[in-house]
């Protein structure tokens, strides 16, 4: 494989190479400026595996640890992907932060506001970003309605809602064969475990840390009875699955209010035969969008009480990062936003600037999944939001990310 030798090279390293993290390394081996400088996951198969791919592309063999430790300490990658199980994915990013390494987490909820607290206070005390790797923010959907939400064209913004709505049976009960993580959050956990991909966009949407903030949070979870049924069904009565209590409830419901009063309704719904969807909507005084259904109405624009189809807005008000990108020719998975927001990391580590997606925005998006927790086990009494910026969301910026101004950005900028 030729590579120009002048490209800067970003060398990185990946702890956690199982199914989405060697999807992420396959999308990082297709990009020339990227070296990946050192892997790390608990089973030496896996290891042995991201080598290979690495090997097969030119690329030197990369330093291979059991530990993420010993990567941190031992290598010269300048930046982290952090792809392992969901409860440690602050921990290490904690870790990465300082031994002066960016942090790009991958998707999930915190296990405790202490560690999104964390998280903050090590940024704070390092200066080194850490960034959630939330794919969904940069979705050619996602985009086009931030873009239309700030040119106005849903008039204020009231409510919005989202969530993750996908069929994951057959991961979860068969989470000990696949040596899945998801398995011992379902058996011990009940809340919204999984909020970003929901909760990323609409906090675009709404500035949350940009002159408005999460204050209140509610939420109520169903019964469990999707996992056992299937697995009994389609692994058989004496399965382990078939037979464990499992904590976390089929369809879980969380509501919060924002501190300028919109409301935000998201849906976690992973144990019933479904069609995928992230179930989102949009809605203000001046209209409303939905995803079921791909359908949007503008008051003056769509006939009174009728819906029409979302895709020509889409092309209308489609982003100008995606009007870019459609014409440079979209690349990598979930429809293209893996590379995106893979590439605003990247552009952040090159620069030594911030990201799109600060800490305080991970922060509090992780922690809708430990407070929403708490108020299923309160029989869906509110909990107060921490206000992790610490008053610096009523001045209209959280900090880093309001700084970020790269090609990347997830605002609105005319020359993407």
């Amino acid at each position: 494989m030729n590579r120009t030798q002048d490209i800067r090279k970003i060398k990185l390293g990946i702890v956690g190479v199982g199914s989405r993290g060697t999807g992420l390394l396959q999308e990082l081996l297709a990009m020339e400026d990227v070296e990946i400088a050192a892997v790390s996951d608990l089973y030496e198969d896996r290891m042995r595996e991201a080598a290979a791919l690495i090997e097969e592309t030119g690329r030197s063999a990369p330093g291979l640890n059991l530990r993420y430790q010993d990567l941190l300490n031992e290598s010269d990658a300048e930046g982290v992907i952090i792809a392992s199980s969901w409860t440690s994915h602050a921990e290490i990013a904690v870790a990465a932060m300082k031994a002066g390494k960016y942090a790009g987490m991958e998707a999930g909820g915190a296990s405790s506001l202490e560690e999104c607290w964390q998280l903050v206070r090590t940024f704070e005390e390092t200066g080194t970003p850490c960034m959630l790797l939330e794919n969904c923010c940069y979705g050619r959907e996602e985009m086009a309605l931030l873009n239309m939400a700030k040119q106005g064209l849903f008039g204020e913004l009231i409510h919005c809602q989202g969530g993750y709505e996908h069929d994951l049976r057959d991961e979860v009960a068969s989470g000990e064969e696949k040596r899945h993580y998801r398995l011992r959050n379902y058996l011990r956990r009940n809340g919204e475990i999984y909020p970003t991909h929901g909760i990323g966009p609409i906090a675009k949407y709404l500035d949350i840390h940009r002159g408005n903030r999460f204050m209140t949070l509610s939420s109520m979870s169903s019964k469990a009875r999707g996992i056992n049924l299937w697995a009994r069904e389609n692994l058989g009565p004496d399965h382990p699955a078939a037979k464990a209590d499992f904590a976390q409830g089929d369809v879980v419901t969380t509501m919060i209010r924002c501190a300028r009063g919109e409301t935000i309704l998201l849906t976690h719904d992973t144990t019933l035969p479904r069609p995928y969807s992230r179930a989102g909507r949009v809605q203000g005084t001046r209209g409303i969008w939905m995803e079921d259904n791909g359908s949007i109405h503008i008051e003056g624009r769509s006939r009174p009480h009728e819906w029409e189809a979302f895709g020509k807005y889409m092309e209308e008000y489609d982003h100008p990062l995606w009007q870019w990108y459609r014409q440079e020719g979209v690349r990598g998975g979930h429809g293209g936003m893996d590379y995106l927001c893979l590439r605003a990391f990247i552009e952040s580590v090159a620069s030594r600037g911030p990201t799109p997606i600060d800490v305080y925005d991970t922060a509090a998006w992780m922690a809708v999944t430990c407070l929403s927790e708490q108020s299923v086990a309160l029989g869906g009494n509110a909990v107060s939001f921490p206000d992790f910026t610490n008053g610096g969301w009523i001045g209209g910026s959280s900090g880093t990310s309001s700084d970020y101004d790269g090609k990347y950005s997830l605002e609105i900028h005319s020359n993407a």
